[in-house]
């Protein structure tokens, strides 16, 4: 019986990117973005953050919740979230802190260097947007990233962007 997989060596049961429909090239595009400068930060010395670790990031660059207000935030339960802290917090890029009108409740934040690896990260991705206008041209670029800004406005993804509340996808 033949398998519908694709071929590993290219052949006819291959899949073509430029066959591929926009959002998911769009998405694909975007993992390999974010698989690049994970591996670029990982150099710099930030070892096992994951893509699904930006999800908590975006999060604690400009707040201190509570594991339950992260949770909610994140759509997922208090114990998903303190999971995902603990193991931040073990990696070296979290601290819990007592909160200064409460000291029963426990906030998380960065720490110095969790902050560091958010820099680094911008870094990366800037790096990595003028590799990619070296390779493709800068007005190319430029027309594509205003093409992908338009849709993401039309898709209703924008609003979750300006909020540093885009959800991890279910």
């Amino acid at each position: 019986m033949e398998s519908s997989s694709a071929a590993p060596d290219g052949g006819s049961d291959a899949v073509r990117p430029e066959d591929l429909d926009l959002g998911s090239l769009a998405l694909f595009v975007g993992l390999a973005a974010a698989e690049e400068v994970r591996r670029d930060i990982e150099r710099e010395g930030f070892a096992g953050l994951r893509f699904s670790h930006g999800y908590v990031f975006q999060h604690l660059v400009d707040a201190e919740p509570t594991i339950g207000e992260l949770a909610a935030r994140l759509e997922m339960t208090q114990q998903g979230a303190s999971k995902a802290v603990a193991e931040l917090e073990r990696l070296g890029y979290v601290e819990r802190v007592p909160d200064p009108a409460d000291a029963r409740i426990r906030r998380v934040r960065l720490n110095a260097r969790g902050r560091a690896a958010v820099e680094a990260a911008r870094r990366g991705r800037a790096a990595q947007q003028e590799r990619m206008a070296r390779r493709c041209g800068r007005e190319r670029l430029d027309t594509a990233h205003a093409v992908l800004v338009e849709l993401l406005d039309a898709l209703g993804g924008a609003d979750g962007v300006r909020r540093r509340d885009v959800r991890f996808p279910s």
